[in-house]
């Protein structure tokens, strides 16, 4: 299985890609993590935010292959603990499908990208800065992915 983030928003600063690339070299090849970044719209002080956001999602629905399991990640979504997580994963695995996650921008995910997904999943109540949410979803599926595969990285 292949675990696709899609993430609006490129040039992270080097904490971020350094941060996530720790994480993503980690997973074993079969089931292997891809970011893939959309450019943000440009936002400025008379942006159309409506239309800024309906583009970045269809930029960002076109990244999926075909036939993926759509996870958005959103403040509305479930909350997972690191074994309802692990137990998600093993469900997507056997499910057969490739499984895409997608960020949205400053303003969250377009409508149609809500619209798309199979599952909500929220990492916190709080609003968390969208660029380390791609380090904490990185580091929460290894961490699932050890728990399954009894690597000793999660500890109890």
């Amino acid at each position: 299985m292949k675990i696709q983030l899609v993430a609006v928003g490129t040039k992270m600063p080097a904490w971020v890609e350094t941060g996530f690339t720790e994480y993503q070299r980690r997973f074993p090849r079969d089931m292997a993590l891809e970011l893939v970044e959309i450019p943000a719209g440009k936002r400025g002080k008379n942006a159309d935010i409506k239309r800024i956001l309906q583009l970045e999602g269809e930029k960002t629905l076109a990244a999926i292959p075909k036939g993926n399991r759509i996870v958005t990640l959103e403040v509305t979504g479930k909350p997972l603990d690191t074994h309802q997580l692990a137990k998600y994963m093993q469900k997507w695995q056997l499910d057969g499908r490739d499984v895409s996650l997608l960020i949205g921008g400053p303003e969250g995910l377009a409508p149609e990208c809500i619209a798309a997904s199979e599952q909500k999943w929220s990492l916190s109540n709080l609003t968390l800065p969208h660029p380390l949410v791609r380090i904490i979803v990185a580091e929460s599926l290894y961490r699932g992915w050890s728990l399954n595969n009894n690597h000793p990285y999660h500890r109890e």
